[in-house]
């Protein structure tokens, strides 16, 4: 038989406080039964009876850190005390404090076995003893005395699986803080790389255009002060715009949540044609079908959107040498459909070797869409995106 029946539960409420309680209950009490069971007879005080039941109690200072060992001397000072012919106490109250707390520790199997042994013994000689016919006080004694032992035992299993439950429910309640405070470092990282997204796409096509404007500006000084101005012009209203989403996006991260307003404010499908503008006042001849209400898409569905065409654009405009791009919008059945083609170098040009294709294709697979990219009949080059105009 094993020293424990399973691995220990630490026992928060464990105090010396309650372990001395426990043991002087345990002799007050046998010492009151001896009392009375001497009054009863008629005998003359046993001191040494007295001194057996303050030690049943004493022992039981041990019961935390050695119960097998109380166990034990509980048993063998039953036996003893009957031995001496001191006063009748019966055979389990000696003992059914011990039987609790070994129960409780969790040494279950060794307080079965205890209380069994003490039960049989006991029953032993009451059955050797009692004269024929076998008396009714002496069965009521004895299931007196096993019913004792059953409770005490139960007792203190109750009191250990309770322990354990709270245990358990304490370290659920410390595994799903963690899990929330995961899901939360995990939100703010979403929400970090989706914010580099939009720096990406806001700076990369910005600086395309005011790479370009600035171009013509630098070219037309001192030959043509008119287209001069004008270029330098887009490349003011273009560098306000982005200042303006920067800005935007900075009220998100000081923001504790960044709410879907916001959000639009910053990319939108009806900022497309301010888009298309700033790309056909580079010299691009640029078509346009968009027939959709912005306000009938989600928000991050409509932000993706833009994005597609701002990101598809903006390589247009530094890679594909084309001289014509179209952008179409549409939406078939609850999806939308985004098309953004040119007449360019195709795939050679498509994206510089930059990372804004696979930024795009994980902007959209994140909503639930598909986006593709390729050169139709091996010329030029175009992206097509899909995406739900609702999210669920």
């Amino acid at each position: 038989m094993a020293a424990a029946d399973e691995p220990e539960v630490p026992d928060r409420a464990a105090s010396p406080v309650v372990d001395g309680l426990l043991a002087a209950g345990t002799a007050v009490v046998l010492s009151a039964v001896i009392a009375l069971s001497q009054a009863a007879a008629t005998a003359q005080p046993a001191p040494l009876a007295y001194l057996f039941a303050c030690g049943f109690g004493a022992v039981l200072l041990l019961r935390r850190s050695a119960p097998v060992l109380v166990l034990i001397v509980s048993a063998l000072g039953t036996f003893g005390y009957y031995v001496l012919d001191l006063p009748p106490i019966g055979v389990a109250l000696p003992v059914v404090a011990a039987l609790f707390s070994a129960a409780e520790v969790g040494v279950t199997r060794w307080a079965v076995g205890a209380g069994a042994v003490v039960f049989a013994v006991s029953l032993y000689f009451r059955l050797r003893d009692a004269a024929p016919p076998l008396s009714g006080f002496v069965v009521y004694d004895a299931v007196s005395d096993l019913a004792l032992i059953a409770a005490g035992i139960a007792l203190g299993y109750g009191v250990r699986a309770r322990r354990i439950r709270s245990e358990q429910q304490a370290e659920i309640a410390r595994l799903n803080g963690k899990r929330i405070e995961r899901e939360a470092e995990s939100r703010m990282q979403a929400e970090r790389e989706r914010i580099s997204r939009e720096l990406h796409d806001t700076v990369g096509h910005t600086l395309s255009v005011i790479s370009l404007h600035a171009g013509v500006g630098a070219e037309a000084v001192g030959a043509d002060d008119r287209a001069a101005g004008d270029a330098f012009a887009r490349i003011r209203d273009a560098s306000t715009g982005s200042l303006r989403e920067l800005r935007a996006m900075v009220r998100i991260l000081r923001s504790a949540s960044g709410d879907d307003g916001e959000r639009t404010a910053i990319a939108s499908l009806a900022a497309v044609p301010e888009l298309l503008e700033a790309a056909r006042a580079s010299g691009l001849d640029v078509a346009a079908e968009i027939s959709v209400v912005p306000s009938d898409l989600a928000a991050p569905v409509d932000t993706a959107a833009y994005r597609v065409i701002q990101e598809s654009m903006t390589n247009v405009i530094r890679h594909a040498g084309a001289a014509r791009a179209r952008v179409r919008v549409w939406v078939e059945g609850d999806r939308l459909r985004v098309s953004v083609s040119d007449d360019g170098r195709g795939p050679a040009g498509a994206d510089g070797g930059g990372s804004g294709l696979a930024g795009m294709e994980e902007r959209v697979r994140l909503l639930g869409g598909t986006l593709t990219a390729g050169a139709p009949d091996g010329a030029g080059f175009r992206v097509d995106a899909e995406i739900p105009t609702r999210l669920t």
